[in-house]
């Protein structure tokens, strides 16, 4: 790691920057609407995205700065059971593909900004959707906090901010106007602002991936020889090699499957989903998704390559970086710390919003003030979001930073107890709204009394997502086991709750409106109503 400041790599850095951050302001003209003041257009981009936007959107959404940093981290630290990534992120597109379209339809029609507002209007219950919200809004801070630890681990690597004992106003000034800017113009802009950023991130992946792929084989003698160093580290360090022994399968499946049950699951996958203009774009938008995927197996190689080059780091996470510092000429690595950088902006910006919608509409509007406007909606939620923001820097500059990451696993497990009630909703009323909230409230739970046992080398507890399966005795991923016990439980209490007749909630929705598109007669857009009521 070099000493001083890499000043090639910081110029080019900060020109990209800059370029963003001009884009981020001018985004709040872009396909400017006649009403600004709603959730609707700063939210969601005035539900006007057409597949080649949404597609831009959601992978500058999906595939962050930290899957760019921690995906090949992985892989130079525990070998190919890093790659769980990309089966689930293959496995994620079919499952979408059978129910955002209905979730984008629903939610067209009556208005719904966030998962929390489908779930009210269809199981009539607000304690549910609140449920729904506060799991959204935990699961996403510290996924926002990554996303600038990803940002720090590029300046770090640069050098900026001086050393260890370097006065900490001055060490984390970089990162300060970073979080400033972003919360600028996501304030400014709201969605728009990723949407037209998203571009500029992608293509320097794209192009920072092509050219590691190649370029840096050939400096290391070839793929040959970078698996042979990568099976030499792993076999010397009693890790049976570059691929893992059986033992680890059930924790590589059941990761995998558990991911990618998870992924849309997250407010800000949401989010992205619903600023799309048809349910078209979403089915077109399954499709073409998975070149991400190619995008990401290429990426994970990198693990094996720091092995090859010798990368020596004691935080996995500037693996790459370093990576990337040592192979490439200072300016080219400057395009690739401007990739992550970017990469980390524009999810940080999808994720303050979604957290801030859900806050405004299944919090603020349902709880504090029903009666709210479309304009005091959209100025509660600009100032949310500028508070989750906070909130992520706390995560940050004043914690560990393996505790951001620990709560980004725990988020994982805990939104996918979210899963039973939104795509349960989206396609049957069976199960009962009381039933659903005990078996969220059990995966949660246990997920979380499992994930705190779980011990490293390094910590007591949250030191990992996999622990024994009960019952089974493998080890597995605890949300996977979260969920299966979230799903029993439901059925159950439905089973009981049914029997003893007990209330049911009233549903807002009725069957055509599952597949209603943009162009279909009588499809509004207006904002719901407070209170879930019917619509028959």
């Amino acid at each position: 790691m070099n000493d001083g400041v890499n000043g090639v790599a910081l110029a080019v850095f900060i020109f990209f920057f800059v370029l963003v951050t001009a884009m981020g302001f001018l985004a709040a003209r872009w396909r400017r609407a006649a009403n600004e003041q709603s959730l609707d257009e700063w939210g969601l981009g005035g539900r006007s995205f057409g597949t080649w936007v949404t597609w831009f959107l959601l992978g500058g959404d999906l595939y962050t700065a930290y899957t760019f940093v921690a995906v090949p981290a992985a892989i130079y630290a525990a070998g190919a059971a890093g790659f769980f990534a990309v089966p689930y992120t293959i496995l994620v597109y079919p499952l979408i593909f059978t129910f955002l379209p209905r979730l984008w339809s629903v939610s067209h029609k009556h208005g719904y900004v966030t998962t929390s507002d489908f779930v009210r209007g269809r199981f009539g219950s607000k304690g549910l959707s609140l449920a729904v919200a506060v799991t959204g809004i935990l699961a996403t801070m510290p996924y926002i906090a990554l996303q600038l630890v990803g940002i720090q681990a590029v300046l770090d690597v640069m050098g900026v901010g001086g050393g260890e004992d370097t006065n900490w106003f001055v060490k984390d000034l970089p990162l300060l106007i970073a979080f400033g800017v972003l919360a600028a113009y996501t304030y400014s802009s709201g969605l728009r602002a990723p949407a037209l950023i998203a571009f500029v991130k992608d293509t320097l992946i794209y192009i920072v991936i092509a050219v590691a792929i190649i370029y840096i084989p050939i400096k290391l003698g070839g793929f040959d020889d970078i698996f042979a160093s990568a099976s030499e580290k792993f076999t010397a360090s009693g890790k049976g090699g570059v691929v893992p022994d059986s033992g680890g399968q059930w924790t590589y499946a059941t990761l995998a499957l558990g991911s990618a049950l998870a992924l849309f699951m997250y407010p800000h996958s949401i989010t992205a989903t619903l600023s799309s203009r048809s349910r078209n774009v979403i089915r077109r938008n399954t499709t073409i998704l998975p070149l991400y995927s190619l995008m990401l197996g290429l990426l994970a190689l990198l693990g094996f390559m720091a092995i090859a080059a010798g990368v020596k780091v004691d935080n996995g996470q500037l693996a790459i970086p370093q990576l990337f510092e040592n192979m490439f000429p200072d300016w080219f690595a400057g395009v690739a710390f401007a990739a992550i950088g970017i990469g980390a902006l524009v999810p940080a910006a999808i994720m303050s919003i979604a957290a801030a919608n859900l806050f405004t509409r299944n919090i603020y509007k349902d709880f504090i003030k029903p009666d709210a406007t479309p304009q005091q909606e959209t100025k509660v939620s600009k100032l949310v979001s500028l508070l989750v923001k906070v909130g992520a820097l706390i995560f940050v500059l004043g914690m560990d930073k393996t505790v951001a990451i620990n709560f980004q696993l725990l988020g994982g497990i805990w939104i996918l107890q979210t899963f039973p009630a939104l795509v349960g909703g989206l396609f049957t009323r069976w199960f009962h709204r009381w039933a659903l909230l005990g078996g969220w409230a059990v995966g949660m739970v246990y997920g979380t009394v499992a994930a705190y046992g779980v011990a490293s080398p390094t910590q007591a507890h949250f030191g990992g997502s996999s622990d024994e399966i009960p019952g089974i005795g493998e080890i597995g991923y605890i949300g996977l086991t979260a969920f299966v016990l979230n799903v029993l439980v439901t059925v159950v209490l439905t089973f009981v709750l049914r029997a003893v007749k007990a209330p049911d909630g009233i549903d807002e929705t009725k069957p055509s409106d599952y597949t209603a598109d943009a162009g279909d007669a009588g499809v509004q857009v207006e904002l719901p109503p407070a209170t879930a009521g019917s619509s028959h």
